[in-house]
């Protein structure tokens, strides 16, 4: 079936209480295929606590498999306690073990990938600030943007591995062992990629490599609230906090595109984590003021900056006194 950007807008435009009844529909199908041997991939998250809650209206008994990367808030760790049948995977490596034999992660998982191919020979290195092919064709999706050439030579390593080492690997670990295979919360409206993703195989990608279920790709931030709020959902008190995502504390992905950024917002929710980030590495911590702000990333909260008198004039309008 041939999945194309139309047809995704079409999806997307549909109401709420059609979007249901066809993520159902791709629910049962998924647990059909494989004879129920499913589970929920469930971070702790919004969208990943509405799939378990779909899934779990019609298969009560599937279990929930939270990825214990060890760089999750403290409060969505405490949310995913209060359910029930999950089971935690743990990776064989820390973040700060990743970091140091990869790289950090920043700007974005395909910047971070070709940053991390280019320090590796000459021949990638060209291609990936070229997008000149060996064979002389020109591929503008494999160069690496003029303003981020100069993680290259930055005087610190980046990499999209992170992902790999802390989530998907426990992950292909736990479905080898388990024989089971997972239904995801992901949309295509979170990135370009999972977009892309979705036009090649669909909702039910039966035939991926590592198959995975994804029947909320064609939802939309608007429909999970809706949806949340329809049904009296418990969310995790992070959301609270001014949080419009979770995932891994320390995740440099799109940092530089939001204002105030999550490394600006950690100080004021959790000063102590966010002091482990920015502290040296020779002093134990992470060592992520040097990288953040190689790529024009404030990392220190502007109410902080107010208060200590280092915002004037227009820096100062629309902080909170």
């Amino acid at each position: 079936m041939i999945h194309t950007q139309q047809g995704l807008i079409q999806l997307q435009s549909l109401d709420l209480d059609a979007k249901v009844r066809m993520s159902q529909e791709r629910i049962r199908a998924w647990y059909d295929y494989f004879d129920g041997d499913v589970y929920v991939a469930f971070s702790g998250g919004k969208d990943s606590t509405v799939l378990l809650h779909l899934v779990r209206s019609i298969y009560p008994n599937v279990p929930a498999v939270f990825h214990d990367t060890g760089v999750e808030f403290p409060e969505i760790r405490e949310f995913v306690r209060t359910f029930e049948n999950v089971v935690r995977t743990k990776p064989k490596k820390t973040f700060r073990q990743v970091i140091e034999e990869y790289g950090y992660p920043l700007v974005s998982k395909r910047v971070a990938q070709y940053v991390h191919e280019a320090g590796g020979c000459e021949s990638m290195r060209h291609l990936r600030t070229t997008g000149i092919k060996k064979d002389g064709t020109f591929s503008p999706k494999s160069r690496i943007s003029t303003c981020w050439q100069r993680l290259i030579d930055a005087p610190f390593k980046v990499s999209d591995q992170c992902c790999k080492v802390l989530k998907h690997r426990p992950s292909e670990v736990y479905e080898k062992i388990t024989g089971q295979h997972g239904y995801v919360g992901t949309m295509a409206s979170d990135s370009e990629q999972r977009a892309l993703t979705w036009k090649r195989f669909g909702c039910n990608a039966f035939d991926a490599k590592q198959p995975v279920s994804k029947p909320l790709s064609f939802w939309t931030e608007a429909d999970i609230w809706k949806f949340i709020r329809a049904h009296g959902i418990k969310t995790s008190n992070i959301y609270d906090m001014g949080y419009s995502r979770t995932g891994c504390i320390f995740c440099g992905f799109g940092v530089h595109m939001s204002s105030p950024n999550r490394f600006q917002l950690l100080q004021e929710t959790h000063p102590k984590l966010w002091e482990y980030a920015m502290k040296p590495w020779s002093e134990g911590g992470l060592g992520m003021a040097e990288p953040l702000e190689f790529i024009g990333v404030e990392v220190r909260s502007q109410m902080r900056l107010f208060k200590a008198g280092l915002l004037d004039g227009e820096a100062n309008e629309g902080i909170e006194r």
